[in-house]
């Protein structure tokens, strides 16, 4: 599976998910459930021990990659997220067709997802530096062909961050999953390809002050 990383930013610093983790995030989910409308949350201790054993075993199978992340400025953990939907289409076809295939080392397309954050860090940019840098990584260190990126069609504030970085919309998968309300939900998807990378990385370099504007 994927090496293990840590990835650090001016202001967030995303660490590999952990069980040390378990107690940080259940404050950060704790301060205000009521902006968790269409993102599904873990809620009390219980449930993120759960979470987080349900994504270090996907880990371990090589299919996600999920972070804790730290703002620098307090040095809390303030959410989570993960590349995730991992997939290596390099060595032999697998079989039968619809199959995952064999686990490598780098892969080859990924998603970004199940990224959250307390209500008080809600905009404050970790949002954006956090995307930034998961779409770094997968592009500049795995050199993925794809990263895909969705969000339940009714999530305007979601739709609008994934939007401002670039991502190409796809289109509406309609009845595509449970959704957080327990409803039946149409889910919109977004892509960046590798030759799309460096526009949208000078783009979010810029709104970063990574960079100066020309």
């Amino acid at each position: 599976m994927p090496a293990l990383v840590t990835l650090s930013g001016r202001s967030v610093r995303l660490e590999p998910l952990s069980p040390a983790a378990v107690d940080d995030l259940v404050a950060a989910a704790s301060e205000d459930r009521s902006t968790y409308a269409f993102t599904r949350v873990p809620n009390g201790r219980d449930e993120m021990v759960s979470y987080v054993e349900a994504a270090l075993a996907e880990q371990a199978g090589g299919r996600t990659m999920p972070f804790a992340i730290r703002w620098l400025h307090t040095d809390r953990l303030i959410g989570a997220t993960r590349l995730m939907n991992l997939e290596y289409w390099q060595g032999p076809m697998p079989w039968p067709p619809g199959s995952l295939g064999a686990v490598g080392d780098i892969p080859s397309v990924a998603d970004i997802g199940y990224t959250w954050l307390g209500a008080s860090a809600q905009g404050t940019g970790a949002n954006r530096e956090s995307k930034f840098l998961l779409l770094s990584h997968a592009f500049e260190v795995w050199n993925v062909h794809r990263i895909t990126l969705k969000a339940d069609v009714r999530n305007v504030k979601s739709r609008a961050a994934i939007e401002a970085l670039g991502a190409h919309f796809d289109g509406v998968r309609r009845a595509e999953s449970r959704g957080a309300d327990d409803t039946v939900r149409d889910t919109a998807f977004y892509s960046i390809l590798n030759s799309e990378w460096p526009a949208v990385r000078e783009r979010l370099a810029r709104r970063l002050g990574l960079v100066e504007a020309a």
